[in-house]
């Protein structure tokens, strides 16, 4: 033990290097291959900044590798510290003077100016989401350690053993949500499913005692609670739970610890969590609240008075945001930001509104890469959608192309219009791209959203059948169209070609469920929240709806080739649904071709499978839909 401690010990290290480490020449373009975009691929994870605003930690793919780099937020401050420790998920102390952060599965503190990194945990246990207390004299983080998702605390100074806060606070396979600090230090408000399994409701538990409560009842909680600054409400992003599961189209909630009341805040917009993942932030003074939206495939930051109102619109640049952080004042902002040509990166602005102003220079630029032209086109219902066209660099007069259709995973949300590599890709070479926005999406406001209640992959399939016709009026297309999607994607591309089979001539299909009613019984607990939530109860309580969504049941329908992929280890889409579907296949004699990925679950850690995954499609899709009729 003592061995493998020390071997762990040497990969955590601080290396000091000069501003031109980030900025410095423009770097050469990379090439569009699958090897440079799963290998090369540079660019900003997430950011927080310091409560002080002087500092962004940033997690990070750059030229010193894969870790943490501390960013200045002026200008005008030489990068005295500017520096990369081999770690993730940093949070910094309420002095601004240490980052505690996340090393093969243990804690880590870094003073800011050390090179000495210090070890706050040692074990074979997982910890995540780390936060300091509002003294900075403890930590408090999540461990799957006790069989759940449990609160756990620790000393900064000591790293003595940890001590379990919570008693089966959430699921074990469920790790969305951080724990938050009261101001005070006294309580610590947290996301649980211990009182249903199949709630995600808000409580609060006191540190001394370990006495907890539920502090919400009629939300479904989509986001991490954050105390306003005096601590008398939390703000917490999430749905009714009396309504379908509206994900990514979130209201903001606002909760009363000691009247036990929760109210959402008015506004004409709604919230956008972005599959769980940003949450939002107070101002000073408690009388704004900041949070993020996405319209029509773009984020924007907007404000809204607690009190409920007009909600205005901070920034004016869209793309997409991967990561969100404020200070405690809200008096500066930090956004992981990508476009269709830039690569992720760390973008500042403050309260005062203005130009946003870029930090960080991690990515790289890429050859032939081209924002995609943003367009609509008239669904079978004669209903506009939304698509993201992308062409080939150069389209020759009188020649025709090949087309393929994408379908966005995560069937609630939206394609961003951010830097989208594999349909640059694609484009590059020679094939016309369109990523649609179905409908049941968000960005497009709730009525669009509720098309797909009751009618789960159904519509939303024959909105993709309708973009192949849109296809193939174009000139320059060859009149072959294919379709792809990985997740919810997949999904959708099952979906489409079983029930509007005359529209492809070739399809790949990645990570996906084909029968949910199957699905709803074998895969993780979000998985399981997120199928129930969309069908409007269990197999047995709705079987008819169940039937609507059951691609599995209608494979013989299938005209087209099939290429179909998944991850072995995949249990938001269980690998269950691909043997499913490997055996009708067989047995219905569809021309299909089938590869499973060991040991991957539903996003793959081995980017070398990924690039395999990538080359199969783009060597499927020649075979299928470059070749002459």
């Amino acid at each position: 033990m003592r061995g493998w401690q020390s071997a762990k010990r040497v990969l955590v290290f601080i290396l000091f290097i000069p501003a031109s480490g980030l900025a410095g020449e423009e770097p050469s373009p990379l090439p569009l291959t699958w090897e440079s975009i799963f290998l090369e691929n540079r660019g900003a994870h997430d950011a927080a900044i310091s409560p002080d605003g002087r500092w962004v930690a940033v997690t990070a793919t750059g030229p010193h590798g894969r870790g943490i780099y501390l960013i200045p937020t002026n200008p005008e401050d030489p990068p005295e510290a500017t520096f990369w420790v081999a770690g993730s998920s940093p949070r910094w102390s309420p002095d601004s003077g240490r980052i505690v952060f996340l090393h093969a599965n243990d804690l880590w503190i870094a003073e800011v100016g050390s090179q000495q990194p210090r070890r706050i945990t040692s074990d074979n246990e997982d910890e995540r989401a780390p936060a300091f207390s509002p003294d900075g004299k403890t930590i408090a983080f999540y461990s799957s350690r006790s069989g759940y998702q449990d609160i756990w605390l620790v000393a900064a100074a000591t790293g003595a053993v940890p001590r379990r806060l919570t008693r089966e606070a959430m699921a074990e396979d469920d790790p969305r949500f951080a724990p938050a600090w009261s101001p005070d230090g006294k309580h610590i408000a947290f996301i649980s499913n211990k009182s249903h399994y199949w709630h995600d409701d808000a409580w609060v538990v006191e540190v001394n005692t370990g006495e907890s409560r539920q502090l919400s009842h009629g939300l479904m909680a989509t986001s991490t609670p954050v105390w306003s600054p005096d601590g008398r409400l939390l703000a917490v992003l999430g749905t009714s739970k009396k309504e379908f599961w509206y994900e990514d189209l979130s209201y903001i909630y606002l909760l009363d610890p000691v009247a036990g009341t929760e109210r959402t805040v008015k506004m004409q917009i709604y919230a956008s969590d972005w599959l769980m993942n940003h949450r939002p932030f107070w101002s000073g003074d408690g009388a704004q609240i900041y949070f993020l939206y996405q319209q029509r495939g773009e984020f924007d930051l907007w404000a809204i008075p607690s009190a409920g109102g007009v909600a205005t619109r901070i920034t004016n640049m869209g793309g997409a945001v991967r990561s969100f952080d404020a200070t405690p004042a809200g008096d500066a902002f930090v956004l992981v930001r990508s476009t269709p040509t830039r690569g992720a990166e760390v973008d500042y602005i403050s309260n005062r509104g203005g130009l946003p102003r870029q930090l960080s220079r991690f990515s790289r630029p890429w050859s032939d890469a081209r924002a995609p032209a943003a367009i609509s086109y008239r669904s079978y219902d004669w209903l506009y959608v939304q698509g993201f066209l992308y062409l080939p660099p150069e389209l020759k007069p009188g020649q025709t192309y090949p087309a393929v259709v994408n379908v966005h995973g995560g069937g609630t949300n939206s394609y961003l219009n951010g830097l989208n590599l594999i349909e640059q890709h694609l484009a590059a070479r020679g094939y016309i791209v369109l990523a649609i926005n179905y409908r049941g999406g968000s960005g497009f406001g709730r009525e669009f959203q509720d098309l797909s209640i009751n009618d789960w992959a159904n519509g939303q399939a024959l909105d993709a059948a309708a973009a192949a016709d849109f296809l193939r009026s174009l000139s320059y297309c060859n009149g072959k169209v294919g379709i792809y999607g990985y997740s919810y994607g997949g999904i959708m591309t099952m979906a489409a070609i079983t029930r509007a089979p005359e529209k492809f001539d070739a399809a790949v299909a990645m990570a996906g469920i084909y029968d949910f009613g199957d699905a709803y019984r074998t895969a993780d607990r979000l998985g399981r929240v997120f199928i129930r939530a969309g069908h409007g109860g269990s197999p047995e309580e709705r079987p008819e709806i169940y039937a609507i969504s059951n691609s599995l049941a209608r494979i013989a329908r299938i005209r087209s080739p099939l290429l179909i992929m998944h991850g072995e280890a995949d249990v938001r889409a269980p690998f269950r649904q691909f043997r499913l579907a490997v055996e009708l296949l067989r047995q219905h004699g569809k021309s299909f071709e089938s590869r499973s990925y060991p040991n991957e679950p539903h996003g793959f850690r081995n980017p070398q499978n990924s690039i395999d995954m990538y080359q199969r499609l783009e060597a499927f899709f020649a075979q299928h839909l470059k070749a002459l009729r």
